[in-house]
């Protein structure tokens, strides 16, 4: 499995929102993946429903996950990927090997990114990358070669493209795609359009 170039992060929504973004997503050109992050009230329920319902069509998978024993709970749950805020383990890292799902740890400086990549990282996420100009994703490849670098905090449709042009191969979105208020509200044609003018900005 693959991950598309952008990842919808969806913290703090209930089931039925999040089904809500699922259906949206399922006409998305370049978000194709759905993060529900572990910091959200029956994260691994929510999880467990939405894969079984749009596992076929859209990457579901979990954000947030920190330790090795949360990252068990949502492969068992069906997600294909997991992010994490911080670093993760070897034994994290060998685990999404061994179960197919996609890994992506945070890093931050050089050496951190370095590391993840040598441990069996399939992606780093740069996080908070909105602390740092873009073009750091471009300054860590010029000597590390081409890295695979997810670009998450402050990323929505007035910068997308300047990620990707900067160096980053994906990006994560938590604000910069839906209006929270849409998704809480069940908004689809409000989404479709948010989603339509994001996306147009990645043609």
């Amino acid at each position: 499995m693959e991950l598309s170039k952008v990842t919808m992060i969806l913290r703090g929504y209930t089931y039925e929102q999040v089904r809500g973004v699922a259906e949206v997503l399922l006409n998305a050109k370049y978000v194709r993946n759905m993060e529900i992050t572990m910091n959200t009230e029956g994260a691994v329920e929510t999880i467990r429903k939405i894969a079984a319902e749009y596992g076929d069509r859209l990457n579901v998978g979990a954000g947030t996950v920190q330790y090795l024993d949360e990252l068990k709970q949502v492969q068992a749950a069906g997600a294909v990927f997991a992010l994490s805020p911080r670093m993760m383990s070897k034994e994290m890292l060998d685990f999404c090997k061994e179960h197919n799902m996609v890994s992506v740890p945070a890093g931050f400086t050089p050496s951190e990114v370095g590391e993840l990549f040598d441990n069996g990282a399939d992606i780093v996420k740069i996080f908070p990358a909105n602390e740092l100009s873009l073009s750091y994703a471009k300054k860590l490849c010029e000597p590390m070669g081409n890295l695979k670098l997810m670009a998450v905090g402050g990323i929505n449709k007035n910068n997308v493209r300047e990620a990707f042009e900067s160096g980053y191969q994906y990006v994560g979105s938590a604000g910069g795609i839906f209006r929270k208020e849409d998704i809480k509200a069940g908004n689809l044609d409000s989404m479709r359009k948010s989603l339509k003018e994001f996306e147009e900005q990645l043609d």
